[in-house]
């Protein structure tokens, strides 16, 4: 199962999750936290094959993967990238009631971590559509004890998904620092996925998450902000926004769409970084078969 890399118990552990479309932005993000730790990086990229009837969802591929591995490791010999496969784990409980909603069936796979023994007890999961832009040790390094996971309010769904009229306890899955060991023990992820199967939702791995733990963190949106840039922002989220003018719509930009990004919203934060993305990109397209 566990392809490539290696574990450690320092440094500072990563996971993503997805199927090959997620290769550009895991590669965008993976350079942004390089920037922003002295610790060994140990990134760990879950994918998985599937086949629903004429659609096939193609995994991150293994030579992705060991190039990166090669590319961090220029920076700190200790930092790895290691792939997952967990085609079997999602083919033994697959999420039958969700499959065909609007969201790829591989946002939900990371509701199979728990399965996976050689991932380690505190891993930052992100989305690859976040980019970091400063220090994020005390986020990650944050007392955990008796604690699930630790994230972020969702911007909108805060106000309108809550599990108590008066407290805003929505968060957004798109950064979240899980507690593996503990959610082994109060079986929240096995709980998300009998959900998943079960019942459609919208949003499904989000919203079981947000329905079944029992026990998180909240912390500022500096660590996922979902809306606009602020100087203070550590991990930048580019989630679909609504925009109000000249008329009420919708806006998708990802990271990796760098032409947009300037044109529509006029974030250039990231050129230099920008610049470091195509140069690996290009040095990939040789590398690779």
């Amino acid at each position: 199962m566990m392809e490539h890399g290696k574990q450690s118990e320092t440094g500072v552990n990563i996971l993503y999750c997805g199927d090959k479309n997620i290769e550009e932005g895991v590669i965008l993000s993976v350079l942004s936290l390089l920037r922003h730790t002295a610790e060994p990086l140990h990134i760990f990229v879950m994918t998985m094959e599937l086949t629903l009837g004429e659609r096939k969802i193609a995994p991150v591929s293994q030579s992705t993967v060991r190039y990166l591995d090669d590319y961090v490791k220029r920076e700190n010999q200790e930092n790895s990238v290691t792939r997952i496969d967990a085609s079997a784990l999602f083919q033994a409980e697959t999420p039958l009631a969700n499959l065909e909603t609007r969201f790829t069936p591989c946002c939900m796979l990371r509701l199979f971590a728990d399965q996976v023994p050689e991932l380690p007890e505190r891993i930052l999961y992100l989305d690859n559509d976040v980019l970091c832009r400063g220090d994020y040790s005390a986020f990650y390094h944050q007392d955990m004890a008796g604690c699930e996971l630790a994230g972020v309010l969702d911007y909108y769904g805060r106000w309108f998904f809550r599990n108590r009229l008066c407290h805003l306890d929505y968060v957004n899955s798109g950064v979240l620092l899980l507690n593996l060991g503990h959610i082994r023990e109060t079986g929240l992820f096995a709980r998300c996925r009998a959900m998943c199967r079960d019942k459609q939702m919208f949003m499904p791995d989000q919203s079981a998450i947000n329905k079944l733990a029992h026990s998180k963190k909240l912390w500022s949106r500096a660590y996922n902000e979902q809306r606009k840039l602020h100087r203070s922002t550590i991990f930048q989220h580019f989630t679909t926004s609504f925009r109000f003018f000249p008329w009420i719509h919708t806006l998708t930009v990802k990271p990796w769409q760098i032409e947009q990004v300037h044109q529509r919203l006029k974030l250039h934060e990231y050129d230099d970084l920008f610049r470091e993305y195509t140069d690996v990109t290009t040095a990939m397209k040789g590398y690779l078969p």
